[in-house]
Formats: structure tokens, C-alpha cells, sequence
């Protein structure tokens, strides 16, 4: 299958997603639609769309709603393997918010940047949970990892190998 290379995506994605220490200004238990809200506009700016939504970047953002957040066929090919942007949709329509909470703090594969959601307060985590819970259940799951060993069979971005 062919590789796409992009030898900036790492730099690129960790610049995007500097904004993972947004404040959870209007989130509470008491405002579910503000919390929606809240977490629309966490996923929007915060890069959650450039990977889990299929096609988001190529058309500049203007994928329809209706489609955000159900992962991507595109690996992300590199010293770990290949990795898949997962159908949040259908993750989080699996958990219940304390899960989801416990989920967002794993250490993921690359390009995952697992150290933003890390750094992310509970509040607006849960602003996130309860747009993507919001939005409902659509599409199928991402494709499972690959091992560095094994070709991935779907259409892949390759990281370039580590300095040594």
C-alpha cells in the first residue's frame, strides 16, 4: 500500500493541539447544554477533528457535524506500528463519564498526544464526553493497530525514523 510522508505531521499535530489547556469556563452539571457547547468547541479547536474525522482537514473544516469524531482508515505509520484515529462515537457511547475520565489519561501510541488530554481539567473532559455522548452513535470502528512488523493494508501517513 503506499506511504503518504509527511516529515512535519509531528510538528504540526503538537502545534495544533497546544490548546488541550483550554479552562472550563461555563462547564457544570447544571448547564448540560452549556457543557454540549463547551464541548463542541473544545473538539473543534483543539484538533480532536484533524484525525478522528475522516476528511476534516481536506476540506478545511467543513466536514458536516453529523460525521465528526468517527475515526479514519488513514494510519499513522511509525517505530510503534500503525495506528488508527478511533471512532469516538462509538467509544464513548461504551463508557460512562467516570470511564471516560480514567480513559482520557492512558498513554496512547503516537501520534496520539495523550500528554494534552493528560493536562486537560475534569471539566472540560466532561464537556467533551457529553457533546460526543450528544452527538450519538455513528459509523464503524477504525481499523485495528498494526504491528511494526506488518504492512498495514489501508492508505498510511509515515513518520520518519528516530535520529539515532
Amino acid at each position: 500500500m503506499r506511504a503518504i510522508f509527511i516529515p512535519a505531521v509531528a510538528a504540526g499535530i503538537a502545534c495544533m493541539l497546544q490548546a488541550w489547556t483550554l479552562s472550563a469556563a461555563a462547564a457544570s452539571p447544571q448547564h448540560p447544554q452549556a457543557d454540549i457547547q463547551r464541548g463542541r468547541y473544545l473538539v473543534r479547536i483543539t484538533g480532536c477533528n484533524d484525525c478522528h474525522t475522516p476528511g476534516y482537514p481536506e476540506s478545511n473544516g467543513r466536514t458536516p457535524e453529523k460525521e465528526w469524531l468517527t475515526g479514519s482508515p488513514l494510519g499513522w505509520r511509525g517505530p510503534w506500528g500503525t495506528t488508527y484515529a478511533s471512532n469516538l462515537r462509538l467509544v464513548m457511547n461504551n463508557m460512562s463519564e467516570a470511564q471516560w475520565l480514567k480513559h482520557a489519561r492512558v498513554e496512547w501510541r503516537p501520534p496520539m498526544p495523550w500528554f494534552n488530554l493528560q493536562g486537560m481539567n475534569d471539566a472540560d473532559l466532561r464537556a467533551i464526553y457529553r457533546y460526543v455522548r450528544h452527538l450519538g452513535p455513528a459509523g464503524k470502528p477504525a481499523p485495528v493497530y498494526v504491528p511494526p512488523e506488518r504492512e498495514p493494508a489501508q492508505p498510511y501517513v509515515q513518520f520518519p525514523a528516530p535520529p539515532k
